[in-house]
């Protein structure tokens, strides 16, 4: 009898392990396919269902991520300026032309606006990070330096936190698999106390229908508190919610129009940081009311800015400043 095809048995092997516990060929495989076939029988059961749930459920958070801050091809976002989204923090730093540099060394920043003060300082700039935006200006009496904690999405984390150190950032910790996300994720810190965390998500690529690349992170005390406010002062959604048993929020994403930011309970050396974050809405004297009526206490009321958008301030309980702003075209 001829030499039948080593495929051919490997089919049949297969075939008979899909209708019985084991594999139970007509003809017995040669030598070299018979040292698989235990194998093949572990196999034949994988995934296990445990897996299955795990990657189900994973799946499920990464396709609500991407829903929920794709820009949807039907509304109109003419309330937000060019390359703007909903959500952009705003950093007050002690040196802003050093911080511009910095930015364009270690995540590729680029320069879109530079409004420079008097004294040769910058009054405003805006500096594009992947498919996000980061305002900052010159600290000075009146506005004192905030550093932030941002989430940095990146294509390869490694490479990135690379690049941050070698632009004069200090490590918090190396890239790792084992962060509970199942991110690879690393941690540092700039020359300004701003902390990034920055992440390459598995099985994702940073882009324009992904995660925006900068996410405002907030760590508070009573971070459980945060979200109902959110929701009824900005008509925010949970996307994620994930407790301790005590009930402390390990994380949160929370969506603000067609961006997110993330928090959690501050703990360790992860404190708060109130910060300043700059959002575009529809209605900027709707929303201003809005936040008033949910806790937050008054800033700035609404008026008309010489640069095309109508603009609010608002303070959270936690201490973290929000400019509403409509853009209301040149």
């Amino acid at each position: 009898m001829p030499k039948r095809p080593l495929s051919e048995q490997v089919d049949e092997a297969v075939q008979a392990m899909l209708v019985s516990l084991r594999p139970r060929p007509e003809r017995d495989p040669s030598p070299s396919l018979a040292v698989l076939v235990p194998i093949a029988q572990v196999l034949r059961d994988l995934p296990r269902e445990s897996f299955r749930i795990a990657l189900k459920s994973d799946l499920q958070r990464r396709t609500s991520m991407n829903e929920a801050v794709a820009p949807s091809p039907e509304r109109s976002l003419h309330y937000m300026r060019p390359g703007f989204t909903s959500i952009t923090p705003y950093i007050l730093v002690a040196g802003g032309t050093r911080f511009v540099e910095f930015l364009k060394a270690a995540f590729n920043g680029v320069e879109r606006l530079r409004v420079p003060a008097p004294d040769g300082t910058i009054m405003h700039a805006e500096v594009a990070v992947g498919n996000g935006m980061i305002e900052l200006g010159d600290a000075n009496d009146q506005y004192p330096a905030t550093p932030v904690t941002l989430h940095h999405y990146v294509d390869d984390a490694d490479a990135t936190y690379t690049r941050a150190l070698q632009a004069g950032a200090t490590s918090i910790y190396p890239p790792t698999d084992d962060h509970p996300s199942g991110d690879r994720w690393g941690a540092i810190q700039d020359q300004f106390g701003n902390r990034w965390y920055i992440a390459t998500p598995k099985g994702w690529t940073p882009g324009p229908k992904g995660l925006r690349s900068i996410q405002p992170y907030l760590h508070l005390r009573d971070a459980h508190k945060m979200i109902p406010f959110l929701e009824s002062a900005f008509s925010a959604e949970a996307l994620g919610v994930h407790k301790s048993p005590e009930g402390h929020v390990l994380h949160a994403t929370i969506r603000i129009g067609n961006a997110t930011l993330e928090i959690d309970e501050a703990h360790g050396e992860f404190q708060p940081m109130p910060c300043y974050l700059h959002i575009y809405v529809p209605d900027t004297d709707a929303l201003y009311a809005q936040a008033l009526r949910a806790g937050a206490t008054s800033v700035e009321a609404p008026t008309n800015k010489p640069y095309g958008d109508r603009a609010a301030g608002v303070k959270d309980p936690f201490g973290n400043s929000w400019f509403i702003a409509t853009y209301l075209g040149k």
